[in-house]
């Protein structure tokens, strides 16, 4: 099963069946248009954000999505949402410069929020959990990547020490990358399998990966790509990311640092040359002010930008 928003106030579910996917539950709460979804697999909790400042958690009980409303205290839009690996809390970005990092409490049967404000200066765009269950890595329209600690007593063990520090209290910044005049706004962010790496892309077309074991050094790779607005390890050494070329590219980060750019993921077919008719000309220079066959269809599977 799939779950996504049709650039609105809705969520489709969608299951296989077949060759087809066929549409099983329309999850109607949000009166903002959706910005965030994020399916727990092992709690089967679904938790969505919108535009209406609000963010939602959907369990499945007889068949039936039900909505449970959390408290995110933030005055603009949420834009991001992202569960722990452990699935007992999860974090909301916003236009309120600041995450809401969300968890249950029992004894009242809600969900409930606490702030990481400092020193984010503009909105959060991306968010990504450390494998502990206690970091999170922030990307924001400040130009910056970050670290925090999202630790909550009433819901986390005492966390281990770990390359990026040993002491985390709730909201210790505990690293800061880019931002010192130059970069763009931080469109995606994401941890190794092993937590000690970190890798974002940013809208001036870069590719960056801090690794934590080494003394938090940066490797920077500016591409000459559109921007990219996702990014993912698949290995502790391979990163995939994708954006405004439709594309999914895979860089290699080596031990030593060096991040290179390897290849496009998607290889786009040859295109046909064809002789055009007369009337196909003439119509091309009516309708493009132009005699050739220009064919709109780009060449990738994607045929707009991977966010």
């Amino acid at each position: 099963e799939i779950a996504i928003s049709p650039n609105n106030h809705e969520v489709h579910i969608y299951k296989k069946s077949g060759n087809q996917w066929v549409k099983a539950h329309e999850l109607k709460e949000h009166n903002g248009h959706i910005t965030g979804i994020d399916w727990a697999p092992k709690s089967d909790r679904i938790v969505t954000c919108g535009a209406d400042r609000n963010a939602y958690v959907w369990s499945q009980k007889d068949g039936v999505w039900k909505p449970t409303l959390v408290i995110l205290r933030i005055n603009r839009a949420a834009t991001f949402v992202k569960w722990s690996p452990l699935e007992n809390k999860f974090a909301v970005g916003s236009g309120a410069r600041l995450i809401s990092v969300c968890y249950f409490e029992s004894e009242n049967d809600w969900w409930v929020s606490k702030h990481i404000k400092k020193p984010i200066r503009s909105t959060v765009l991306s968010l990504d959990w450390h494998p502990n269950n206690v970091l999170l890595a922030a990307g924001s329209c400040d130009f910056k990547c970050r670290v925090f600690s999202a630790y909550i007593k009433e819901v986390d063990e005492k966390p281990a020490s770990t390359p990026w520090g040993s002491k985390m209290p709730f909201g210790q910044l505990m690293s800061e990358f880019g931002g010192a005049g130059s970069g763009g706004w931080v469109h995606s962010v994401s941890f190794s399998a092993s937590g000690n790496r970190l890798a974002w892309v940013s809208h001036d077309s870069t590719v960056s990966v801090a690794d934590a074991s080494k003394n938090m050094m940066v490797s920077q790779l500016k591409t000459e790509f559109l921007p990219l607005l996702s990014v993912s390890f698949v290995s502790e050494n391979s990163v995939v990311a994708a954006g405004h070329d439709c594309c999914p590219m895979l860089f290699n980060c080596d031990d030593r640092g060096s991040l290179t750019f390897i290849s496009k993921l998607d290889i786009p077919k040859q295109s046909i040359q064809r002789n055009i008719s007369a009337m196909e000309r003439f119509r091309n220079m009516d309708k493009r002010a132009t005699t050739e066959d220009r064919n709109t269809t780009l060449e990738t599977l994607h045929q707009n930008s991977i966010t």
